[in-house]
């Protein structure tokens, strides 16, 4: 099997790892790719969000599989693309992923399949933000109603910090704050048939005990040992099945990864969002306890016939990732800085989520999240105690982690 997987971040570096590993896969291209990337795929220089451009690599490379990874190729359409082709993709049509493209939409679809869900009001001026925020009260919950690659959220107790978030968007939901900790639950789906995977919990804030501003995520672990033991099953009966039933009435069926963001409350899980694509950093986290050969269970979602598989199988290890940001993230992230790299080991291994190499072929920093590192071990501790001792390996002076990746969990006060 050739698997193409657009896309150029941690995510998708750790989706062409995890695609690589599986026994059918002859070949693995990416586009465009990152340095971390091409030390085991070839990569492609391809606008991952341009459908005819997608669509003619795809025929070139004669491509069994396009994996989508971020939202972004989605609501443009290059799903929709590839099927016209008639290339399997994982990934849902432009129409379906408005379930991320539009929170306001997604809401809608919430409430018309019975989904448990906060409360929620669309806002578009001062007036309306006013109401919503009186409604609700503090803390204040403004959300982007189209994409704003993982930092279109603000949650403050902030009244005007909150306006002002909302003002600057030409649409935004605000919701009522839902107590209880956040866990991340990847489906895999055909439309009609779905797969849990193994949920995650990941750090939103840059600064130790989830102080400072929101990120794309700043680390994760696996498994969520605090979790209820059958909040999946739940959340597969109330949430997932219900979501896909009105998605296929509406005439746009979900097919692909439907992300399910949930707080844990004290009434039960909720929906806090969803997405339309893997999460990052969690999958970096989950992805390396997977046992089932990822590219045969992509394809089967992408073709129709998911239900080849019974239930995804992981190991009983656990994982952690912990990502090194460049100085100035989630602001102005300072950029070019050098990086030197240790070798992965048997438990760890660095993603690349944002670098490049200068003209001399030196690996740099090139975004605000640039690497990830990623640990698997017996129990949470040893993970966590891997991915630490790694990052003390690794020359990048501008770089940051937070030091207290899943530090709650290990020590049982979640």
């Amino acid at each position: 099997m050739t698997v193409l997987v657009l896309g150029s971040g941690g995510r998708e570096h750790a989706l062409a790892r995890a695609i690589a590993a599986d026994p059918v896969v002859a070949a693995v291209h990416v586009a465009p790719g990152n340095p971390g990337t091409a030390a085991f795929a070839t990569n492609h220089p391809v606008d991952a969000a341009d459908p005819v451009a997608v669509t003619t690599l795809a025929r070139d490379l004669s491509a069994d599989l396009v994996v989508v990874g971020p939202e972004a190729p989605l609501v443009a359409g290059v799903a929709d693309a590839l099927s016209e082709a008639g290339i399997a993709c994982f990934g849902p049509s432009a129409a379906a992923a408005q379930l991320e493209g539009s929170k306001a939409f997604a809401k809608q679809v919430m409430t018309d399949a019975g989904v448990p869900t906060a409360r929620a009001l669309v806002c578009t001026d001062r007036a309306s933000l006013d109401a919503a925020f009186d409604s609700f009260g503090a803390p204040y919950v403004v959300k982007h109603d189209g994409l704003a690659a993982g930092k279109g959220v603000v949650v403050t107790d902030d009244r005007e910090a909150a306006m002002t978030h909302g003002l600057g968007c030409d649409r935004v939901v605000v919701e009522e704050f839902l107590d209880g900790p956040e866990a991340s639950l990847f489906v895999i789906t055909d439309g009609i048939h779905a797969l849990p995977l193994q949920p995650a919990q990941d750090f939103k804030r840059v600064g130790e005990n989830d102080e400072g501003p929101n990120t794309g995520g700043m680390g994760a672990y696996s498994p969520l040992g605090w979790l209820p033991e059958n909040t999946v099953a739940e959340v597969m009966t109330s949430v997932v099945h219900p979501t896909l039933a009105r998605m296929r009435e509406l005439g746009t069926p979900f097919a692909g990864l439907l992300y399910v963001g949930l707080a844990i409350t004290s009434k039960g899980p909720r929906v806090v969002e969803f997405n339309a694509r893997f999460g990052d950093p969690e999958t970096e986290a989950v992805l390396p306890l997977l046992t089932t050969p990822l590219a045969q269970v992509l394809y089967a979602a992408a073709t129709g016939v998911l239900d080849r598989f019974e239930a995804l199988d992981f190991d009983d290890r656990s994982g952690v990732c912990v990502v090194l940001a460049a100085d100035g993230y989630p602001g102005t992230p300072r950029k070019g800085g050098m990086i030197t790299l240790p070798a992965d080991t048997e438990t760890v291994h660095v993603i690349h989520a944002g670098t490049a190499l200068d003209t001399e072929g030196h690996l740099v920093a090139a975004g605000g999240r640039v690497l990830v590192v990623v640990a698997t071990g017996d129990d949470l501790t040893a993970a966590r105690d891997a991915a630490y001792a790694h990052i003390k390996t690794i020359d990048f002076p501008d770089g940051f982690c937070r030091p207290d990746i899943a530090r709650k969990a290990i020590q049982k006060q979640i």
